[in-house]
């Protein structure tokens, strides 16, 4: 990697290695706004070389973002982005010291997950019994705790000996779902009804045979929570519901973070607190 002389030419670089990494192009178009919004703020200042950065600068930036009425929590999530793009500079050899290193994140308080009742995800499986596509996806998430990336990147191939397999992503390694009877029966009845003779892989399409993108599936998810009168629930939510009746039916901390995906079992650990009390003897996984 060439060592980049301006700000912009460092941002070019910092794309290209997050595409080698293969983080998600989400990732990548998020880091990338927000980096660009740095430097709108760093020409204002006149400063255009990438070594003419320090954390003082930084530090206006933050101050900057605060004045400007950010969120603590969007404050939080920029300067993630600031520190990898300065960390993968250090990395590659363009920076020698890193000036957001002691960049701090603001405090903020953070909300517990919401989790479904019982009456509220039958509630929402009923709303969409009759969309075999989002019913199966639902049921997906409800059973095996996917991300919805992770939903929409399923290939037909990925599907076989009763189990899911979830490609390396990112910093994510490669992991093999096993599904339930209710996920198999879901998903077996949406694929006999899955457009044929097509070239498109993944499972979940369109019905002119294209890949369903992940915003059209968060759009349908998100029809159906209205239909079935769920209050602010996320997508994201399907998958906190199923970790915490994982765990709460008895499941180990270790199983449900290796099929979850988690990078750091401390975060499934977080789950303990809101069931009471630590549950970590075997079990089989609960059916929701």
């Amino acid at each position: 990697m060439n060592e980049p002389t301006t700000i912009t030419s460092a941002k070019l670089e910092f794309t290209e290695t997050l595409k080698k990494q293969k983080r998600a192009s989400a990732t990548i178009l998020a880091y990338g706004n927000d980096i660009a919004q740095l430097e709108a703020f760093l020409a204002q200042k006149g400063i255009s070389q990438i070594l003419a950065i320090n954390q003082a600068v930084l530090d206006e930036f933050k101050a900057q973002m605060e004045k400007d009425g950010y969120t603590a929590k969007s404050i939080s999530r920029k300067i993630n982005s600031i520190k990898t793009f300065f960390r993968v500079l250090q990395n590659e050899g363009v920076i020698k010291d890193n000036p957001a290193t002691l960049l701090a994140h603001p405090k903020y308080e953070t909300k517990p997950p919401r989790i479904l009742s019982k009456v509220e995800y039958r509630a929402l499986r009923d709303a969409c019994r009759n969309d075999v596509r989002i019913s199966a996806i639902v049921e997906l998430m409800l059973q095996t705790g996917l991300r919805i990336s992770e939903v929409a990147n399923l290939k037909i191939e990925d599907y076989k000996n009763d189990s899911l397999f979830i490609a390396a992503y990112e910093s994510h390694p490669e992991r093999v779902i096993p599904l339930n009877k209710a996920a198999k029966t879901a998903l077996e009845r949406y694929l006999s009804q899955r457009p044929k003779d097509i070239k498109e892989k993944a499972i979940f399409v369109t019905k002119t045979g294209r890949s369903f993108l992940i915003r059209n599936i968060r759009s349908a998810i998100e029809r159906y929570f209205s239909q079935a009168d769920l209050k602010n629930v996320k997508v994201n939510d399907l998958r906190h519901t199923w970790v915490f009746y994982q765990l709460d039916a008895g499941v180990s901390v270790a199983t449900i973070a290796k099929l979850a995906g988690h990078k750091r079992v401390s975060t499934t650990e977080k789950y303990l607190e809101l069931i009471g009390s630590k549950k970590e003897q075997a079990a089989k996984l609960e059916e929701l």
